[in-house]
């Protein structure tokens, strides 16, 4: 009973910041969350027509194909990026109130996925508009993106111990997710690389997900035993990972804040 009474206490709290989160986000935006929506709709549009010209022969429906990538690069890249500094700006938080650590990296986490269900209304609407049909297995992407959530997390665990001995972390992690980004073959077809890029961008997680939503939205094509596999292994790895690293570093963290 007090085992269950916990839960929901930190359930109830993990509401409660997921909240905070998003109204200081938009606070001083007059369109508020509608933004979640705008984003990916302006982002579409601009690429779709740098890009589209050149990709038109070996991508159908290149504007789909690029929102599919944004979606699940923009939802990692900020949820990772916002959860970095999570222990760091809420020193008041842990060392008066004494919240778990571990539930303010999941409530910036946690706020992307919200901002990712917002965007979803965008897509939605793209594919009507570009006449791409829904069909039931369409539902599984929320599995994919349940996975990306473990992921996600797991990455933000490790980020978040990081930062908090070594700030320059910040700075660091941008150019690399400027790097990771071209790796993820969000704009251009994965299928032209050849030799060492094309092995890094297939073995490259995120790439992994982004293809398992295209299959899924544009072919109808779940993923095979081989491809869910290597999605269950990277987001269950990193979270076991990530959650070692930040439970061996807990005290220590307090500590240096």
């Amino acid at each position: 009973m007090h085992q269950n009474n916990d839960r929901r206490q930190q359930w109830f709290i993990l509401q409660e910041l997921v909240v905070r989160e998003l109204k200081r986000r938009y606070a001083r935006s007059y369109l508020g969350v509608l933004w979640s929506v705008l984003h990916p709709l302006l982002s579409m549009a601009i690429l779709s027509f740098i890009f589209s010209s050149m990709f038109q022969r070996s991508i159908e429906n290149y504007p789909i194909y690029y929102l599919s990538g944004y979606l699940i690069w923009q939802t990692f890249s900020v949820a990772t990026t916002h959860a970095l500094s999570a222990l760091a700006d809420n020193r008041a938080l842990l060392l008066k109130v004494r919240l778990s650590p571990s539930l303010l990296v999941t409530a910036r986490v946690a706020t992307a996925f919200v901002n990712l269900g917002y965007s979803l209304i965008a897509y939605v609407v793209m594919l009507a508009v570009f006449g791409v049909g829904v069909h039931v297995r369409m539902l599984t992407a929320f599995f994919l993106f349940a996975l990306l959530f473990l992921f996600t997390l797991g990455i933000s665990y490790l980020l978040s111990c990081v930062y908090v001995f070594f700030g320059d972390i910040k700075h660091l992690y941008a150019v690399f997710l400027t790097l990771w980004m071209y790796c993820s073959a969000i704009f251009y077809p994965a299928s032209q690389l050849e030799g060492l890029i094309r092995t890094v961008v297939h073995i490259n997680p995120l790439f992994c997900f982004i293809d398992a939503l295209r299959g899924i939205v544009l072919s109808g094509q779940l993923p095979d035993a081989g491809a869910f596999g290597v999605l269950v292994l990277w987001s269950v790895g990193a979270l076991i990972v990530g959650k070692w690293v930040f439970q061996r570093s807990r005290w220590e963290i307090v500590s240096r804040l």
